[in-house]
């Protein structure tokens, strides 16, 4: 029995011996030990050569993850210290020195042994026993090493992460920010969205392979001659036939030869085929991926890829002999529970499931490169990427060391990524300033040795002619501006009444590759401090904390939900209306947004309708975004958003449509008022989209005829799609009263003084040029109010739209376009000492976080009076919205429900001040 189960046993280990593949790979991710070198000392006492006891850390990580560095000993409070970015709880720049004791396989001798660590911040060094291997240099790819002629068995591996700034001039210095840490802008290298983590991300391997095994398999479609160029190296190649193999990701093989029609330049192979039949093409609508494999007589080798090909044609963008318009979006390396990117593809593939849910198809990465999993997953999902080497510099070619650093990033780049179907660009940095010729050479070299992507110098400049027409070498032009003109809004929102007829026809028509406009929208959005209690990671959200605390002080914390909610519908307003104009120009080829998400550094950006986590702030829906930004859009161009009685509103109807063709399609319209009918509706019928700008498709006219103000609707939608969009208008009758025989109307302080002392109702409206306020506006604050801090810094109006001031003028709780006239011709007045209620209240910047109002009410005296400082008196003939917001007043004035709850004295308006210009006025002047 005894001698049976022996040799069973013996027989059962011979065979899953035999059947036990060998190790290839081993994974050195697990427990380490770490010594901080912040003085640079290790080198010299070679802590390499012998095995030490240090802090105890878990690889691959950070050492902000453990808790490991100098902490934090900032105080929540409105500076520049505070106020710049997230705070890292723990904070380490410097040399720290990593150690674990490897074994190396007995079948492994003699053969080939790397050594890759996935991503690193910045120079990581590699000693193994004692003896130095060698350093790399990288921000966007992995840091690899030959560990050659290893013995089997234990040997002590030293890594040293050195994560100071190794070169000069890759970042612009933000001079705003007193801590020197956080000045670096670029987001490879940065405190503002990542920070400058000590450690190592993603895979930690030790990999083996034949010495003259196959590698670096790329993949060059070649889609106008139906073709494929597939190249490999292989040290020593002697093969006279290789065999290639394709399939798709389900296993379905769709190419299986030998080929022997191939090139061979040293250990260089390439060779061509004919596209198969059933490869496809890859897109945002169909994700089609393909595995190749490549096997010789050494081995073998495999990627992943997709059938694509990316054109200018006569300016417009193609993918695949198609037009294409990208509806992008910045991403800046914003992950505030780690500070650092995922390096799992489920997590990349969330973030593009958010994204794609709002109706983009494009990401650009602003001075980075994300690392592969960020591909994976838009690979899959079929979203279009944009890369950028680790540069944000005004001093481009300055420093030949950082000039090589650069160049040997951007060809790591495309030798990593350049499968991946999804990296369809790439910009040398963002608004560089400097050597344009060096960096026409360079995406010169680029262009010739890899043709799967386009290539640009710039993410924009402001160095003039770079940022007005694209650079001699361009494939494609990001820009703000042309030499015409603006090609995006912000500005133009506040200087020119609302219209709807606009586009950046003159600005772009001219240019003659793909035109995309830059970093559009920063608009500010309050902060949401809800936010907070989300921060459980490595970052510390002290600005949030400061800001809260401020409003708590001042009594408004329980006002700023709102502040967050209106504020977010102005910019999603002023969103919508700039991604309309950009899909109105005939000759554009997408935007990219700046951004969907918030930016939490630079000042506390916080332009986002999402927070830094990619959630919904509860602005507005993916449904309601995707109304205007989608791949196909309804489009109405129209004069103005106010009208009056008498009226004809005339709109004609457009589509954009980078879908598909459609034909035999209907474009049904209907106009409805808040009360729910529709007062007016049709269909156009029997069109056939073509790709591109549908445009002059027909009109949508209505003669206007109302007694009230309304507001009204405008819904075009494609007949049985989910496809359509939304439009407000404002109707208000030509004749209403603009007097009161009840109410004193003045515009005088001292004439409304004697009035309230004699209990009368006041209604007064000075110049708001004379007073002293905030000069008053439509747009928000642009970016920051830290970062530009010398600009006009209120976010919005806040309204509560069911007080009976405005029961004969109908508004929403937010600032809308009815409001643009109003907003322009005002002025923001301080009530932080007034005991005063606002009727249109004005929401401050969360750095000085005033109690603020245009028109306010209040009992003054034994009268009762209602304060504008907006203008209600001017030209009222020609501003039917200021004409009726005025008869709102005085209606609500002339009620009983007039009544205000707050209460100051008659020498409490000495607080509202005229500017010196026109003098001040004192309780003196009022009683004589």
């Amino acid at each position: 029995m005894f001698r049976f189960i022996s040799i069973v046993t013996l027989s059962l280990l011979i065979f899953l011996s035999c059947n036990i593949s060998k190790v290839d790979e081993i994974s050195l991710a697990g427990n380490w030990e770490v010594k901080l070198d912040s003085t640079n000392v290790g080198k010299e006492e070679n802590w390499a050569a012998t095995k030490f006891s240090g802090l105890k850390l878990s690889l691959p990580r950070t050492l902000d993850d453990a808790g490991i560095g100098k902490p934090n000993t900032l105080k929540p409070a409105i500076n520049n210290y505070v106020m710049s970015n997230l705070t890292r709880k723990h904070q380490y720049i410097g040399k720290a020195w990593y150690q674990k004791e490897i074994v190396i396989p007995s079948d492994w001798k003699g053969k080939t042994i790397a050594l890759s660590l996935e991503r690193v911040i910045w120079e990581s060094s590699v000693y193994l026993d004692g003896v130095y291997v060698g350093s790399a240099n990288s921000l966007i790819g992995s840091h690899d090493f030959q560990l050659n002629k290893l013995k089997a068995g234990k040997h002590l591996l030293t890594i040293v992460i050195d994560n100071s700034n190794k070169f000069p001039f890759i970042n612009v210095a933000g001079t705003k920010y007193p801590d020197k840490v956080n000045q670096d802008m670029a987001h490879a290298y940065t405190n503002h969205t990542q920070i400058k983590w000590n450690g190592i991300l993603g895979n930690m391997i030790l990999k083996v392979s034949n010495k003259n095994a196959p590698e670096n398999l790329q993949v060059y479609p070649d889609v106008e001659s139906n073709k494929l160029k597939i190249t490999f190296n292989q040290l020593d190649f002697k093969d006279k036939t290789l065999r290639c193999i394709i399939k798709s990701i389900n296993g379905d093989i769709v190419f299986n030869k030998n080929i022997d029609d191939f090139k061979r330049t040293n250990n260089h192979v390439s060779f061509e085929v004919n596209k198969p039949d059933k490869l496809e093409f890859w897109d945002e609508f169909n994700p089609n991926l393909y595995d190749v494999s490549i096997e010789t007589g050494s081995g073998a080798v495999n990627t992943r890829f997709g059938f694509k090909g990316l054109s200018n044609n006569n300016g417009d963008l193609t993918l695949n002999g198609k037009r294409i318009f990208l509806r992008g979006n910045l991403e800046c390396v914003i992950f505030p529970l780690t500070g650092y990117p995922p390096m799992q593809k489920e997590e990349w593939a969330r973030l593009i499931r958010q994204a794609k849910a709002y109706g983009l198809n494009h990401l650009r990465f602003h001075s980075w490169c994300p690392p592969k999993a960020a591909f994976e997953a838009a690979d899959e999902a079929g979203f279009y990427c944009q890369v950028e080497l680790p540069h944000w510099s005004l001093k481009v070619g300055q420093d030949e060391k950082t000039t090589q650093f650069l160049k040997s990033e951007a060809h790591k780049i495309i030798n990593d990524y350049g499968n991946h179907p999804s990296f369809l660009f790439m910009a040398l940095g963002n608004e560089l300033q400097g050597d344009a010729s060096l960096l026409n050479g360079l995406v010169a070299t680029l262009k010739s040795k890899d043709n799967r992507h386009m290539y640009a110098t710039t993410a924009f400049s402001f160095q003039k002619p770079m940022g007005t027409r694209p650079e001699q070498e361009d494939e494609f032009f990001i820009a703000q501006w042309t030499d015409k003109g603006w090609i995006r809004g912000q500005g133009i929102f506040n200087s020119k009444p609302p219209h709807f007829n606009a586009d950046y026809t003159s600005g772009s028509a001219h240019i003659k590759v793909p035109l995309i406009s830059h970093e559009i929208g920063q608009y500010s959005v309050y902060p949401d401090m809800s936010e907070i209690s989300k921060y459980t990671g490595v970052l510390e959200p002290l600005n949030f904390i400061a800001i809260k605390e401020d409003l708590e002080k001042k009594g408004l914390l329980d006002l700023a939900p709102d502040f967050t909610h209106n504020s977010g519908k102005l910019a999603a307003l002023l969103y919508k209306e700039e991604i309309e104009r950009a899909l109105k120009t005939l000759s554009f080829d997408g935007f990219q947004l700046l951004q969907l998400q918030d930016f939490p550094g630079q000042g506390t950006a916080l332009v986002g309708l999402l927070n830094a986590f990619w959630e919904s702030k509860g602005v507005i829906s993916p449904e309601e975004f995707r109304q205007f930004n989608s791949e196909l859009v309804p489009l109405l161009r129209f004069e103005k958003a106010v009208y009056e009685s008498g009226e004809n509103f005339s709109a004609s109807i457009e589509v954009a449509n980078f879908y598909k063709k459609l034909e035999n399609q209907t474009i049904y319209w209907t106009i409805k008022d808040d009360l729910g009918p529709v007062v007016y509706e049709g269909e156009l019928g029997d069109l056939n989209l073509a790709l591109g700008n549908n445009v002059n498709l027909g009109d949508l006219k209505y003669l206007i005829e109302t007694k009230t103000a309304k507001r009204l609707t405008i819904t075009l939608s494609l007949k049985g799609t989910s496809y359509k969009n939304t439009w407000h208008i404002w109707v208000y009758p030509k004749n209403v009263s603009t007097d009161s025989k009840g109410i004193l109307i003045t515009s005088s302080f001292a004439e409304a003084a004697v009035a309230l002392n004699q209990g009368k109702k006041v209604f007064l409206n000075p110049d708001y040029k004379a007073l002293e306020g905030i000069e008053g506006r439509f747009v928000p604050v642009f970016w920051s109010p830290v970062h530009f801090p010398n600009q006009p810094a209120t976010m919005g109006l806040m309204l509560d739209n069911k007080h009976p001031a405005f029961n004969q003028f109908p508004t929403s709780t937010h600032t809308d376009w009815q409001w643009w006239d109003l907003c322009i011709n005002s002025k923001s007045i301080i009530t932080d000492s007034l005991n005063v209620e606002p009727i249109v209240r004005v929401i401050d910047n969360f750095v000085t976080n005033h109690h603020l109002a245009s028109v306010f009410e209040a009992k003054v005296g034994n009268g009762r009076l209602v304060f504008s400082a907006i203008d209600l008196t001017s030209n009222l003939n020609e501003r039917p919205v200021a004409r009726q917001l005025r008869y709102s007043l005085l209606e609500y004035m002339n009620d009983d429900a007039f009544s205000p709850d707050k209460e100051i004295k008659i020498e409490d308006l000495n607080r509202i001040k005229l500017n010196e210009k026109n003098g001040s006025f004192s309780t003196t002047d009022i009683y004589n």
